[in-house]
C-alpha cells in the first residue's frame, strides 16, 4: 500500500478506538468560574516568574570581561563581573565602577537596502566638483567652481520628473531615473466614537491592493564629460521602488542593480555599461512558483568584485559566491538539506561569513537556530552552538568571545560563555530560575511532531495542557493558527507564559503547529502556499492533531476549534468553510478574507500576478455559503493594515447565505485580536461552545474585569 495512504488510514482509524473509551471533560459552571479565576491569577503571577532567563553583557573597553545584571524574585538587582578568558564570576555591589562599550555585542550585517525609498533632489559628486539638481522635473549640472548651469534632460516635467540621483565613485557618471508616478488609491474607515465629535469621522489612507499599478522608472546614465543621457537597455522598472546601484571596483564603467519582476517569479542582478547603456544579467533566477525577494541576501565586496548571494534555487536557502565581472557562480558556499536563516556578518579580509541556520543538526527540531562560520570558498565550517535548542548569540566587540543563550519551549534558557575560534565552552554564566513559575502549577509545553499529508514530512508544534487536567477524560482542542507564508510561527524558545497557557487554564488543550506552506523549511514545503492560501496547511494540521490523539487518549477530536488574527483570521474562518468535518468552532480576528482586498505587496507575493480566478476561488467571501460550525468575527473599525471592509464583506456574504455567526466590532481599534475585550469574548465563545456553560456574568453588580 502507498505509504501516505497507509499513514492516513492509520491516523484516521486507530486513534478513534483509543479515545472513544474515555468520557469527555465536561465541567460544571462552578468549575468553569473557578477556572476563570485561576486563569486571572496565573496571568498576574506568571508575568515575571522566570528569572535569569537572559544575560545582557556590558563589555569593557579592553574586551577582557563584561558585567551584567540579574533581577531577583523580590525585584532587587544583583551585579556580576565575568572575566572572559576564564569565565570567573565576581559579585559586585553595583556596576558604577565599570565602564561599558557602546557596542551591545550583536553582530549585524549593515547591508544597505536593495530598494531605496527616497533620495535628495540635489546631489554633489564624490570629488566635490559638480552639483546635480532637479528643476521643474529635469536634471541640471553645474560646476562647484562656477560657470553656467547646463540642462541635461528636456522631456521631464513635474508630473513625470527625473530624479533619484546616484553618482559613480569616480564622479564621471551619474545614474538618474525618469519616473512615471502612480498615486495609490485610498481605502476608508469611519471612527464612530470620537469624544470630540458628535459625528463619525471619515479616515482614509493610501493603500495598494493586488492588481493596482506601480510607479515606473526608466534608468539613464549621464556622462559628465559631454552631458549626454544614455538610456539603459532594460525594461521599465515598475515593481517595488527604484533600486540602489553598485559600482564595479576599479572600473566605474559598469554598475549593477537588482530587479524583481512583478509576479515574484523572476529575480535578476543586471549589469549596465554607463557609456553604451548595454546590459547583461549576472544573475537571472526564474521559478514556476515564487521567489521570496525580501529573504534574498546580497553583499557586494569592496575590493574583489564579488557578490555573496542567497537563493533557494537548489531547494533550500543557501549562499553562493558570484564573480561580478564574469557573471558566474565561483563557489557554492553552503549546501545541504538545511536552511541559511540569516547572515550576521561578512569579513572580507579573512573571507569569512558568520551566519545563522536551521535544520543542519539531525535528531532535533529543524527550526532551531544555530550559529556558524564558514569561508567564502565553502570550506572550514565551524559550528558555534552545539546544544539541542534554539540559540541567540551576542558577541564581544572584538569577536573573541560570545554569549550563547539557548532554550526550547520545554527547556528553560541557559547562557554560556564561549570562544569564537572553535566554539569551545568557557563557562555556564546563568541558568534560568523557574522555581516560582513551577510553583504556580503551570505545565511545561510539549514539543510534538507528526507526519504531514505526504506521510513523510515532519510537522512540528507545541501542546499546552490545563494546570490540573485529568488524563482519564477527553479535552477539547483549540488551535492557535497563523499560516502566513512569510515565516514560521511556533515558538522555538522557552515560552514563559502567554495566551496559549492562559486559555489552557480554562480546561482546553491548546496547540500550535506550522503546516506546509509556511517558511524556514525546504522550497517544496514553502511552495504549497503558491496561489493556494486557502490551504493554510490545514490538511497537515488536522493529521497532526489526529496523531496527537493517537498518542494521548484524552485528546477529543470531536471538539476542535481554532483562533487566529490577520492571516490567522483568514485561516481560522477558512477552516470552517473548507474543513467543517474536523473544525467545529473558530474565532477570526481582522482576517484577510479575500486576498484581493488586502495589501498588494503581501498577497501578490503568494497569490501571484496578474489577479486571476484563483483569487476568487480562495476567498472566504466567495465561499461563505459553505460555513458550518460556530464562528465569531472580530474587527477593529480603525484597522489600517487589513481594511475592515474585508470582515464586513465576509459578514455580508454570510448574511446573504443565511448563515448565523457572531460579530464583534471594536470602536477605535486598529489591527488586532480585539485587545483585552476581544480576548475575553474569545474565551467565552469557546467555553459556551465546548462546555455548554455560561461564562462569568460580567454585567452583574460585581463586574468582572479581564
Amino acid at each position: 500500500m502507498h505509504r501516505p495512504l497507509l499513514w492516513l488510514l492509520l491516523i484516521t482509524g486507530i486513534y478513534t478506538a483509543r479515545s472513544q473509551s474515555l468520557p469527555p471533560y465536561q465541567p460544571a459552571r462552578t468549575e468553569v468560574l473557578a477556572a476563570y479565576e485561576n486563569a486571572i491569577r496565573l496571568d498576574s503571577l506568571a508575568k515575571n516568574a522566570v528569572l535569569k532567563g537572559n544575560v545582557r553583557a556590558h563589555w569593557q573597553p579592553d574586551n577582557k570581561g563584561f558585567w551584567y545584571r540579574n533581577t531577583l524574585a523580590d525585584s532587587s538587582k544583583e551585579y556580576w563581573y565575568v572575566e572572559a578568558r576564564t569565565g570567573a564570576k565576581t559579585k559586585l555591589a553595583d556596576s558604577t565602577q565599570y565602564s561599558t562599550t557602546n557596542d551591545n555585542g550583536i553582530i549585524t550585517g549593515g547591508i544597505k537596502s536593495r530598494w531605496i525609498r527616497q533620495r535628495p533632489s540635489d546631489s554633489t559628486s564624490p570629488d566635490k566638483q559638480w552639483i546635480a539638481t532637479i528643476q521643474a522635473g529635469n536634471i541640471f549640472l553645474r560646476a562647484v567652481a562656477g560657470g553656467e548651469t547646463r540642462q541635461c534632460s528636456f522631456d521631464g516635467d513635474t508630473t513625470n520628473p527625473y530624479g533619484h540621483i546616484q553618482w559613480s565613485p569616480d564622479s564621471k557618471h551619474l545614474v538618474v531615473f525618469h519616473s512615471y508616478p502612480v498615486a495609490e488609491k485610498p481605502v476608508y474607515y469611519v471612527l464612530s466614537s470620537v469624544d470630540t465629535s458628535s459625528r463619525g469621522i471619515l479616515q482614509s489612507h493610501e493603500y495598494a491592493q493586488p492588481g493596482d499599478p506601480f510607479t515606473g522608472y526608466v534608468l539613464y546614465t549621464l556622462n559628465i564629460a559631454d552631458k549626454k543621457l544614455v538610456k539603459a537597455a532594460t525594461e521599465l522598472y515598475n515593481f517595488l521602488d527604484y533600486p540602489w546601484v553598485h559600482w564595479r571596483t576599479n572600473d566605474n564603467t559598469f554598475f549593477t542593480f537588482e530587479k524583481a519582476d512583478r509576479g515574484h517569479q523572476r529575480y535578476r542582478i543586471i549589469e549596465v555599461n554607463v557609456n553604451t547603456g548595454f546590459t547583461r544579467n549576472l544573475i537571472d533566477q526564474q521559478t514556476n512558483t515564487f521567489i521570496y525577494e525580501s529573504r534574498i541576501f546580497t553583499w557586494y565586496t569592496a575590493a574583489t568584485n564579488e557578490i555573496i548571494w542567497s537563493s533557494e534555487k537548489d531547494g533550500y536557502n543557501h549562499l553562493y559566491l558570484v564573480d561580478a565581472v564574469k557573471g558566474s557562480v565561483k563557489n557554492v558556499i553552503t549546501h545541504g538539506n538545511w536552511v541559511v536563516r540569516k547572515v550576521d556578518s561578512v569579513d572580507e579580509v579573512k573571507r569569512v561569513i558568520w551566519f545563522q541556520a536551521s535544520g543542519m543538526n539531525t535528531g532535533e527540531d529543524p527550526y532551531n537556530i544555530h550559529y556558524y562560520r564558514i569561508g567564502f570558498d565553502g570550506r572550514h565550517l565551524v559550528s558555534l552552538t552545539p546544544a539541542n535548542a534554539s540559540h541567540q548569540c551576542s558577541f564581544s566587540p572584538g569577536r573573541q568571545f560570545f554569549l550563547d543563550n539557548y532554550s526550547r519551549p520545554d527547556l528553560p534558557a541557559v547562557t554560556e560563555l564561549r570562544r569564537t575560534t572553535d566554539g569551545k565552552l568557557i563557562s555556564i554564566i546563568e541558568r534560568a530560575d523557574i522555581t516560582a513559575y513551577q510553583s504556580l502549577g503551570i505545565r511545561m509545553p510539549e514539543v510534538f511532531v507528526a507526519k504531514g499529508r505526504d506521510g513523510i514530512t515532519d510537522i512540528w508544534g507545541i501542546v499546552c495542557r490545563p494546570p490540573n487536567f485529568d488524563s482519564t477524560k477527553k479535552y477539547p482542542v483549540i488551535e492557535n493558527i497563523y499560516a502566513g507564508p512569510q515565516d514560521a510561527f511556533v515558538p522555538k524558545r522557552f515560552m514563559n507564559y502567554g495566551e496559549m497557557q492562559s486559555m489552557a487554564a480554562l480546561g482546553f488543550i491548546v496547540v500550535q503547529c506550522d503546516g506546509m506552506g509556511t517558511a524556514n523549511r525546504s522550497k517544496a514545503f514553502h511552495d504549497v502556499c503558491w496561489q493556494n492560501l486557502a490551504d493554510a496547511g490545514l490538511p497537515d494540521r488536522i493529521l497532526w492533531i489526529k496523531a496527537l490523539a493517537q498518542k494521548y487518549a484524552y485528546i477529543d477530536t470531536s471538539r476542535v476549534g481554532l483562533y487566529g488574527t490577520s492571516a490567522g483570521g483568514q485561516n481560522s474562518a477558512g477552516a470552517l468553510l473548507f474543513h467543517p468535518e474536523f473544525y467545529k468552532a473558530a474565532v477570526s480576528a481582522c482576517g484577510c478574507h479575500d486576498n484581493r482586498i488586502d495589501k498588494q505587496w503581501w498577497n501578490e507575493q503568494w497569490m501571484g500576478y496578474p489577479v486571476g480566478p484563483h483569487y476568487a476561488a480562495q476567498s472566504n467571501i466567495t465561499n461563505a455559503g459553505k460555513l458550518q460550525g460556530s464562528l465569531l468575527l472580530i474587527v477593529g473599525e480603525a484597522d489600517n493594515n487589513v481594511p475592515p471592509e474585508s470582515t464586513f464583506r465576509f459578514a455580508s456574504a454570510l448574511i446573504r447565505a443565511g448563515k448565523v455567526f457572531d460579530l464583534l466590532v471594536v470602536p477605535g481599534m486598529g489591527h488586532s485580536d480585539g485587545g483585552p475585550y476581544g480576548r475575553l469574548r474569545k474565551r467565552d465563545f469557546f467555553v459556551r461552545k465546548f462546555f455548554g456553560v455560561e461564562p462569568p456574568d460580567r454585567n452583574s453588580v460585581v463586574s468582572y474585569k479581564p
